[in-house]
């Protein structure tokens, strides 16, 4: 029968009866160790060459294997940078879940602190309420009964407490938000102010550049007309020396 069992095949219909399959498969014989892969090691890569020798492009003179050459190169410096940026998405990732856990841990420290501290207030308040009901003992003094009403009514007035404390730090939150946004405008405003200052100066130092630059332009114009009228004066002089020598002539 034993034979007959192994001989018949086991048609797999989904990945359930696969792993019965294999499970099975492990429990025929348990001393045998079984076969954990390793874990896949992370892709390196070649540091990137200081000097790229062969430069070539789509130029005149590039021979027809160049540009395969050029693909490879490129291929490769591509894949490079790809898991260069995986490296660093994976490591915020990292950074991004261990503040969170950080955050979360505070949180809860936080909680068992406030609960620890509302507990000692409990075990302090039992503690009088003891204390004064021995004394009213030893005075001879019944105690009063207490009801559950009082109870709930300590529970209350704790409720509101708390609220009232939440309250006042919220409050003080927002004064202390209200504040930094005052100094952050304030900061902005003079910084504004100063930069109009600093935009006024140059423009009236532009304004006296110009006028500057005008000023030199209306004293050359007026050298070079008086250059002019010499000029012509001169030409006048030689023009009637000549008339005068052809006359003698």
């Amino acid at each position: 029968m034993s034979e007959e069992e192994e001989k018949q095949v086991t048609v797999v219909k989904n990945a359930t009866d696969l792993q019965r399959l294999k499970l099975e498969k492990l429990m025929k014989n348990p001393e045998k160790p079984a076969f954990i892969p390793d874990r896949p090691k992370d892709k390196r890569f070649s540091d990137p060459a200081e000097f790229v020798r062969n430069v070539m492009g789509s130029s005149a003179g590039a021979g027809s294997g160049e540009f395969h050459v050029y693909r490879h190169i490129r291929r490769r410096e591509y894949s490079r940078q790809e898991f260069l940026q995986q490296c660093k998405e994976k490591d915020d990732l990292e950074i991004d879940y261990h503040n969170k856990l950080e955050e979360n841990k505070r949180a809860v420290e936080e909680k068992a602190a406030k609960n620890r501290a509302k507990r000692h207030r409990l075990k302090e308040r039992q503690k009088a309420k003891r204390q004064k009901l021995r004394e009213m003992k030893k005075k001879g003094i019944l105690p009063p009964k207490e009801s559950s009403s009082s109870s709930e009514s300590e529970e209350e007035e704790e409720m509101e407490a708390e609220e009232e404390e939440k309250k006042g730090a919220e409050e003080e939150k927002k004064k202390k938000g209200a504040e930094e946004e005052e100094k952050k405008k304030g900061a902005e405003e003079e910084k504004n102010e100063e930069a109009k200052e600093k935009a006024g100066e140059l423009l009236t130092s532009d304004i006296k550049m110009k006028k500057h630059d005008i000023n030199n332009d209306t004293i050359s114009d007026k050298n070079g007309d008086n250059d002019v009228e010499k000029r012509g004066k001169e030409v006048m002089k030689q023009m009637d020396s000549d008339k005068v020598e052809e006359e003698k002539d």
